[in-house]
């Protein structure tokens, strides 16, 4: 954009007296001085389980410190660069969970973009089991359906992002006693309009903005007279422990002010990421 604007400003004869049209013929030859080959990106997506409540979905590095020691990127990025024999690569997925969520049922779709790899043919039953030796190396994840896609396709996945629905499920805590009855109501509220700003725990990496976000549906189950599971369907990039805990009052309404008590989340399970992408593979 700089250069468009610096050209509508320069008068035409300016332009000349520096780059005369047609061009001078060169004076000397043209000498090859080195020749590098590089082979173009390949990608490959699939979707992934995190069942380890201690594993961050990227390097954990503040300050130039490492937090934790794996990530779920490194479990499944490490063995694709050691067979596609790729300088580095990008790791991209349809939202993200925090370090202590796990995700479960069919997994969150990822993708991988891997650069100047020296290997780039492989047999879907070689796929398979890169994905069964991924899978054999943690019990932290795991890893379905991968497979080779092009770069066009994981556009797919990030429209899936912000659009699509997500299932999850909390354990939450409640300061007040609480009976089955208390918490009923939830089961019949739908589509439930929410106004979250910017969470504390997020700002220093997100802009400070008020997020509407839509509880499309609740359903509960009692555990005691302190806990009970919340199972809720949600518009994609709802911020689901402060909807819990309100968050000192910048996620309005949550499930504290609706039950009037002072509510906490304690464990945190994403169900599913219903984007339908990358096409579901046979075992």
């Amino acid at each position: 954009m700089a250069v468009m604007k610096a050209l509508n400003k320069i008068k035409e004869e300016d332009f000349l007296k520096q780059f005369p049209c047609p061009p001078n013929s060169p004076k000397a030859v043209c000498t090859v001085l080195e020749i590098e080959c590089a082979h173009g990106a390949v990608f490959v997506a699939g979707r992934y389980n995190k069942y380890s409540r201690n594993l961050p979905q990227t390097p954990w590095i503040i300050d130039g410190e490492r937090k934790l020691e794996s990530s779920v990127e490194e479990l499944i990025s490490d063995h694709l660069l050691a067979v596609f024999k790729a300088e580095s690569f990008n790791f991209s997925s349809s939202g993200r969970e925090d370090v202590d969520v796990r995700t479960l049922g069919n997994g969150r779709p990822f993708a991988i973009e891997l650069v100047n790899p020296h290997r780039v043919h492989f047999t879907s039953q070689e796929i398979k089991e890169l994905q069964q030796k991924i899978n054999n190396s943690s019990n932290k994840i795991q890893v379905r359906d991968l497979q080779l896609v092009t770069r066009e396709a994981i556009g797919h996945m990030k429209e899936g992002e912000e659009e699509k629905t997500k299932t999850y499920s909390a354990l939450i805590w409640t300061h007040k006693a609480i009976q089955k009855t208390d918490i009923e109501f939830l089961n019949d509220i739908k589509d439930l309009k929410i106004d979250q700003k910017t969470p504390l725990r997020v700002l220093h990496r997100r802009p400070l903005a008020v997020r509407a976000r839509v509880i499309h549906s609740m359903e509960t189950q009692y555990v005691d007279e302190h806990h009970f599971r919340l199972r809720l369907k949600t518009q994609a990039g709802t911020y689901i422990k402060e909807f819990v805990h309100g968050d000192f009052g910048r996620t309005k309404p949550n499930i504290g002010s609706l039950m009037n008590v002072t509510a906490d989340i304690l464990e945190l399970d994403v169900e599913s990421v219903d984007v339908d992408w990358p096409p579901a593979l046979d075992d």
